[in-house]
């Protein structure tokens, strides 16, 4: 493990010349799994000026540190979910200004770490390792594991936090199966039951219900945060996958691989009221922090589909890197 360097004469250079073409508040961050590389994206000039490599096979998740500074990538490996492969044992640290890896996290053994998130609250960093069927808690400061949070179920691939910090929610793919977490405690809650295989998952913005799509019918999966249950499916045009919330929690953006398509779903109704057509194959989805935006990375075409919320309209495709895949937006 590696601590993070001072900003040096010339990374801070750097730093000034990154900050000089910002524009729009931010930018936005790719796992270019094919690459084996961060990308930084400009959203305003559409275009990546940055991909920097990362040491290991593969990274396949990113997120961006709440300060803006560093890209936290984890290094899964050179296999999907459940499949046989390497096992990734790192996390790759990217200083944003500067344009490169500084540091690396050591996990200690092949985990297979992937969805990187910060706890809204306490500002600590989890991942899920898959491997240990958990998420590791790491502080951001130091660089150290913190803890291990048992999920109960084997694959908990993505991750999501609730605004209050409180729980968590792990999507267990084979399994088909959500993990809900005492983040407090550092315990298992329960594990709730939802379909024979599940991908990727998100929470509502107050916290009230989560949400997984079923990856063998086309359909999406409710789940009551309070029973812990599901409460519900909504019905899909083809199988979901990646899924973002506007801001004010209305509408619910659905990747859909198969399909070549993105799904709106009117949440107060539970029904899609847009399709959009974008490159081939959606994966994730992100919702930009002002809500007028939201990004879905398109995995084969290695291309990043930026559509406005205002008219549900596909506004500009965005060139990436090869398989683009997690999204991220740094401050």
């Amino acid at each position: 493990m590696h601590g993070l360097p001072f900003c040096l004469a010339a990374g801070c250079l750097a730093a000034s010349l990154l900050t000089a073409q910002t524009s729009g508040g931010g930018y936005l961050l790719v796992a270019n799994k094919g690459d084996r590389s961060l990308g930084i994206i400009d959203v305003s000039a559409g275009r990546m000026i940055a991909n920097i490599p990362v040491n290991g096979v593969t990274g396949h998740e990113v997120i961006a540190s709440p300060d803006g500074r560093h890209a936290f990538v984890p290094v899964f490996g050179n296999s999907g979910v459940g499949r046989p492969g390497t096992d990734g044992r790192t996390i790759a640290v990217v200083d944003i200004r500067q344009q490169r890896l500084v540091a690396e996290i050591d996990l200690g053994r092949g985990l297979r770490p992937h969805c990187p998130l910060f706890g809204p609250k306490d500002g600590l960093l989890y991942v899920t390792t898959e491997i240990a069927n958990s998420v590791t808690v790491i502080d951001p400061a130091t660089l150290k594991v913190l803890a291990e949070v048992p999920t109960g179920a084997a694959e908990s691939h993505m991750l999501a936090i609730a605004p209050d910090n409180r729980r968590a929610y792990t999507a267990n793919v084979g399994p088909g199966s959500v993990s809900v977490l005492d983040l407090r405690a550092r315990r298992l809650i329960t594990v709730i039951p939802v379909a024979e295989t599940v991908q990727r998952i998100s929470i509502s913005p107050d916290g009230k219900h989560v949400f997984t799509s079923d990856q063998r019918s086309p359909r999406l999966a409710v789940i009551d945060t309070a029973s812990n249950q599901v409460s519900g499916w909504i019905p899909l045009p083809a199988t979901g996958y990646g899924t973002a919330l506007t801001p004010d929690g209305r509408m619910l953006v659905v990747a859909m691989p198969r399909a070549n398509q993105v799904a709106v779903v009117d949440l107060r109704t539970r029904a899609v009221v847009h399709r959009i057509d974008v490159p081939p194959t959606p994966q994730m989805a992100l919702m930009r922090p002002d809500g007028k935006v939201v990004y879905v990375s398109c995995d084969r075409s290695g291309q990043i589909a930026a559509i406005r919320t205002s008219d549900w309209k596909l506004e500009s495709l965005i060139p990436a890197g090869k398989e683009a895949d997690g999204l991220a937006w740094a401050q």
